[in-house]
């Protein structure tokens, strides 16, 4: 097996460490340097973020609207799953953050004296929020950096892919193993708190709307490192990414059909009305699947959405970035139906979380699209993810500068993972094609994983991503090779969960068992390590 250096180099103590800069990231870290040094650790850079492809908006509720709505609103898409006391922390407390985001620059659309408020599916109300017509994660994301660059006591290690956290000898995380993606050198970097905002794991699937960087790599570390993660069965599909081939997929998002947007099969009928009564504007989960319907029962490889009905300076106005994209693969979108196709969007299960952002592994905090704090339940619910990021980020401060002011100073002594700094040595004899088995992990996720699932596909699936655990086992050194092991390890959580949840619920379909609301519908599937450090997935059902 391959060693360690004798004599890992460690980076100077930092009082706070974050790890990913999106939305939940940076809001973290800006109120965490009020209570002290702050390190942000990014692998590329913050640009490449699934926050600022955030297109629709931010749902907060309006002054014609209230914040009842919303919370009723959100408990509905998530099917009776959600942890009520999240989704009133989400509601409540989303307008002030928005407010907050506004004071340090923020420019929202406005329309008249006030600000354009957008409906989008599954919403009672027009509560989206939105900034460019089409660019509001980017915009958000441009406010939040903004700040943070401009705080003293944060730091930024951009282009260092986090390995593993670091645990002391009572199992309580004291920091991260981390890469320098440039020099290959492995460091460890100890704080007194440390924060996960690593995303999503979109890049699972064949057909995403996420970049690349969302390869599971939080999710990943913290299982390793003990974590509860909880809920992972439910992986949202948004119903409309453009489907061209040899493009990419780029998200159109629900608020085009909001505005009054039209899905129609490839013999251009509309077909929504068939399936539920609001049509066009149900959930994503029932758009979802019936779009797929329509393209198994047509065999065609996509459906399309129709907004050649209305006005050209509208479209070119409200959906700017999506026109001006669709256009440079020659499709006019003011004359032209749109190909499309779903595509995996969000996870809904992550790191299990309180509604302090606190993780089942003391010291360590999560916050964003990695944790589940219980607020998207079954199905999430449109625009809720940014203002998540917001809500829980900022409460997250509050807990994490809590533990930090109680911790005793040189607690404990660190034990960090068996993880090789040098060049590998091949102890299986085979040849690895990192490319080959990434493309055979995202064609497996996606035919027995996703949007349709049974048990003989699942049990199949596990056992094919048991045999990539085994092979990729200690051989991991590049931030690539390291990513596809995460992945993987995500890929078995996945289908660990889906597995053990034998009905239909929300995003998480079982063709074998359609029925929703089966015998313990309402337990959260939690899964857990039977020691730090090891795959093997130990999994419990804990009551909604």
């Amino acid at each position: 097996m391959p060693q360690r250096r004798s004599a890992m180099p460690t980076l100077p103590a930092a009082d706070f460490l974050v790890i990913g800069s999106g939305v939940a990231g940076l809001r973290t870290a800006i109120g965490l340097s009020q209570a002290g040094r702050v390190l942000m650790l990014t692998k590329g850079s913050p640009a490449e973020g699934s926050s600022i492809y955030a297109q629709g908006g931010v749902a907060v509720a309006s002054e014609e609207d209230d914040i009842a709505l919303h919370r009723d609103d959100t408990l509905r898409a998530g099917k009776g799953l959600c942890r009520p006391e999240a989704v009133q922390v989400l509601v409540e407390e989303g307008p002030a953050r928005v407010q907050e985001l506004i004071r340090w620059g923020a420019r929202f659309d406005r329309a008249g004296d006030g600000y354009a408020l957008a409906r989008e599916a599954a919403h009672s109300r027009h509560r989206i929020l939105r900034a460019g017509g089409d660019a509001t994660g980017t915009e958000m994301v441009r406010v939040l950096l903004n700040r943070a660059r401009s705080l003293p006591q944060i730091a930024w290690r951009d282009h260092h892919f986090t390995i593993d956290l670091l645990l002391d000898a009572q199992g309580h995380c004291v920091g991260a193993l981390e890469l320098d993606e440039s020099s290959g050198v492995v460091k460890q970097v100890k704080a007194k708190a440390v924060v996960l905002a690593t995303g999503g794991a979109g890049q699972l699937y064949a057909r995403t709307t996420n970049p690349p960087v969302a390869t599971g790599d939080g999710m990943a570390m913290a299982y390793r490192a003990g974590a509860i993660v909880e809920d992972m069965e439910f992986v949202q599909f948004h119903p409309t990414a453009l489907y061209l081939p040899a493009t990419p997929q780029f998200l159109l998002t629900e608020a085009m059909r909001g505005e009054g947007g039209i899905l129609r099969n490839i013999k251009g009928e509309a077909f929504m009305k068939r399936y539920h009564e609001m049509a066009e504007m149900a959930p994503r989960d029932i758009v979802s699947r019936a779009i797929w319907n329509e393209m198994v029962a047509t065999s065609a490889r996509h459906v399309y959405l129709d907004v050649t009905h209305l006005a050209t300076g509208f479209i070119r106005e409200r959906f700017p970035t999506i026109y001006a994209t669709c256009l440079r693969y020659d499709v006019d979108i003011t004359e032209e139906m749109i190909p499309v196709c779903p595509s995996a969007h969000f996870m809904m299960g992550g790191v299990r979380t309180d509604a302090r952002g606190a993780t089942s592994v003391p010291g360590l905090f999560a916050a964003g699209e990695v944790a589940c704090t219980g607020v998207h339940g079954a199905n999430r619910l449109a625009s809720n993810s940014l203002l998540e990021g917001l809500v829980f980020g900022a409460r997250a401060v509050e807990a994490a500068a809590e533990y930090a002011s109680g911790m005793l100073p040189g607690r404990g002594t660190t034990v960090a993972p068996d993880v090789a700094a040098g060049e590998a040595e091949d102890d299986h004899g085979d040849h690895l094609d990192m490319e080959k088995l990434l493309n055979s992990l995202r064609r497996l996720m996606w035919e027995k994983v996703g949007i349709i699932r049974s048990k003989q596909g699942l049990l199949s699936a596990l056992a094919q991503l048991e045999k990539w655990e085994e092979r990729l086992r200690d051989r991991c050194r590049t931030r690539r090779e390291l990513e596809v092991q995460n992945m993987v390890t995500v890929g078995h959580l996945v289908a660990t969960a889906a597995l053990q949840r034998e009905h239909s619920l929300g995003a998480h379909f079982r063709s074998d068992h359609p029925e929703e609301f089966a015998s313990g519908w309402d337990r959260h599937t939690q899964l857990r390590t039977e020691a730090p450090g090891r795959a093997r997935v130990r999994g419990a059902g804990v009551k909604a």
